[in-house]
């Protein structure tokens, strides 16, 4: 099992920044990649940004050169540093954590609030 919590959520005005913090505990060894995914109301679920065991980071093109995914292994957590804000980018933002065993596994933070005023 991996628990996630997310912490850093928050209101600001378009234009400011905020930065997501996701500490990982339990079976950490069996992480492969970690990554921010989001949900506006009445929307689907999407990514964000991905960061995996190599360092190696992906995002989608909403967020790019605007958000930046970080990791600090020594703390098992992983940032979301979220630059230039819109009010597009409102959302509840959910860490997840996929996980190598017998199967691939997805676990899930419980999600934080993210508002942007315009």
């Amino acid at each position: 099992q991996v628990q996630l919590v997310e912490s850093g959520g928050g209101s600001v005005q378009a234009g400011g920044s905020l930065r997501l913090s996701c500490a990982a505990s339990g079976r950490i060894s069996r992480i492969i990649a970690m990554g921010w995914y989001r949900q506006a109301p009445g929307r689907q679920r999407e990514l964000v940004a991905t960061i995996i065991s190599n360092g190696n980071t992906n995002y989608s093109d909403f967020v790019k050169g605007r958000f930046t995914i970080s990791r600090d292994n020594a703390k098992n957590t992983v940032y979301l540093q979220m630059n230039s804000l819109k009010p597009e980018d409102t959302a509840v933002y959910y860490c997840n954590a996929r996980a190598q065993g017998v199967a691939t596994y997805d676990y899930w933070g419980q999600g934080t609030q993210v508002t942007v005023s315009s």
